[in-house]
């Protein structure tokens, strides 16, 4: 038989770690991921040879892999003189033709006077067969016998909620309003669009005027700057979106009017 009816009732136990890892990777990806769920592995350096893993989830090609509770590890203790790079991973192993396991361990580096580099770790896909595999978690850089900062390695797989409200249109909503007009604005994920309707403008060449100031949740990172351009190349204007949320124009030279004008302006967070 070449099907399988895997998620049903066949009398019998049939389902495989194998085809719940594809299930897996076929849905969120054939990498490695830590979730978002726990702690999300978090560290804590104890001492110069101990550091302690918070609890946490993770998916490696497919396998699936949880830490309930703190785990302590030992870091070999450093030279003086000599520096020296530590991997902390999560090590899928394969026993025979069915006993699997994961457990978290320390891969010690080789010390150097000059620039560390990694240990070598067990990379062989476990889909190709592989008895042992490694996910790398943290870099642990030791000076001396000083432990360093770790360093994290691993990516934080979202979960679909975020991907759902990445996708959906927020409502739109007036953001700033006043005497002379307003601006409204949408979100959908990381964009911005916002509308600008302003019923007179400052007259004169360079001259400016100021919009108000924006909500914090929809500043963008840095300054931003968008063209105006007015009937027959009259209102030229620079629309100014600040990353302190402050919205302001800057008439461009040449003769400026004070009629009404309006824009739209777009950009991502």
């Amino acid at each position: 038989m070449t099907m399988e009816l895997v998620t049903g009732h066949a009398g019998e136990p049939h389902v495989t770690a194998a085809q719940d890892a594809a299930l897996h990777a076929g849905v969120i990806g054939g990498d490695d991921y830590v979730l978002s769920t726990k702690d999300r592995f978090a560290i804590n350096v104890v001492s110069a040879n101990k550091v302690t893993i918070a609890g946490g989830d993770l998916v490696m090609q497919g396998y699936h892999a949880s830490n309930d509770k703190p785990a302590d590890l030992i870091i070999t203790n450093g030279s003086q003189g000599q520096k020296r790079n530590d991997i902390i991973c999560c090590r899928y192993t394969k026993v025979g033709d069915s006993i699997e396991s994961a457990n978290l361990v320390v891969v010690k580096g080789t010390p150097t006077t000059g620039t560390p580099v990694d240990p070598t770790l067990n990379t062989t896909p476990i889909s190709q067969g592989a008895t042992t595999y490694d996910m790398a978690l943290y870099r642990v850089p030791l000076d001396g016998i000083t432990i360093g900062e770790p360093e994290p390695m691993f990516n934080i797989l979202q979960p679909m909620s975020s991907v759902w409200d990445s996708l959906t249109h927020t409502d739109v909503t007036t953001l700033i309003s006043g005497n002379y007009g307003t601006v409204k604005g949408y979100r959908s994920g990381p964009m911005v669009t916002l509308r600008i309707d302003w019923k007179t403008s400052a007259s004169g060449s360079w001259n400016s005027g100021t919009f108000g100031t924006l909500p914090e949740s929809w500043r963008p990172p840095m300054d931003l700057n968008f063209s105006y351009g007015g009937r027959d190349g009259a209102n030229q204007k620079s629309i100014n979106v600040n990353a302190n949320g402050t919205m302001t124009y800057t008439n461009q030279g040449g003769t400026q009017g004070t009629n009404a004008f309006g824009m739209t302006v777009s950009y991502a967070l």
